[in-house]
């Protein structure tokens, strides 16, 4: 598996760090909008792919701190914390079994997981909604659709019943509008 180098700098003025990062990417959804995220390659962040393999994770969040949204997985990831300072687009796994997604920053010991990618500042808190609670969150492999892609309609092409504006097959019709045949008919 081929990895790209991600760096971070610290607040603190330390040197950047390289961290590897795996060519899988995770996605982030809240209401119908997918975010990709790079993942950094640890024992963490496998454990998390393996996990998402099997089906979406949906988490409910908080905001907490006027720094992060954060809220149970319902299940633990092997850890390695370090202590660094979270950053704006960060992902961290705190205490094993709760994710951290941070839209300002914070100093702590935590396990890196990803960084959003795509956003920054103002877009990342709205994305993120910033100061809310109960936010629907869904951790998935691939961009979550939130719309329709097809109708299907259940009516042959020489379907001779007459059907009501509302769908409804109409057994004797009277004056009005209807639909024959896909067709809009007026009686």
């Amino acid at each position: 598996m081929s990895a790209i180098l991600m760096f971070s700098c610290s607040d603190d003025g330390n040197e950047a760090v390289a961290q590897p990062t795996m060519s899988q990417k995770m996605y982030i959804t809240i209401d119908g909008v997918s975010k990709p995220v790079t993942l950094y390659n640890n024992a963490a962040t496998q454990a998390l792919v393996a996990k998402l393999q099997e089906g979406n994770v949906t988490v409910s969040l908080n905001s907490s701190g006027g720094f992060e949204i954060w809220g149970a997985l319902g299940f633990s990831l092997p850890t390695s914390n370090e202590q660094m300072t979270a950053h704006p687009g960060d992902v961290i796994l705190y205490n094993g079994s709760n994710i951290c997604l941070f839209y300002g920053s914070n100093s702590w010991s935590y396990t890196r997981l990803g960084h959003i990618d795509e956003l920054s500042g103002n877009a990342l808190q709205a994305f993120l909604k910033a100061g809310e609670s109960n936010i629907s969150v869904t951790l998935s492999l691939e961009p979550v659709s939130s719309g329709l892609s097809a109708v299907r309609m259940d009516i042959s092409p020489q379907d001779d019943a007459y059907y009501n504006l509302n769908g409804q097959k109409v057994v004797n019709p009277s004056h009005g509008i209807y639909i024959k045949n896909g067709n809009k008919v007026i009686l």
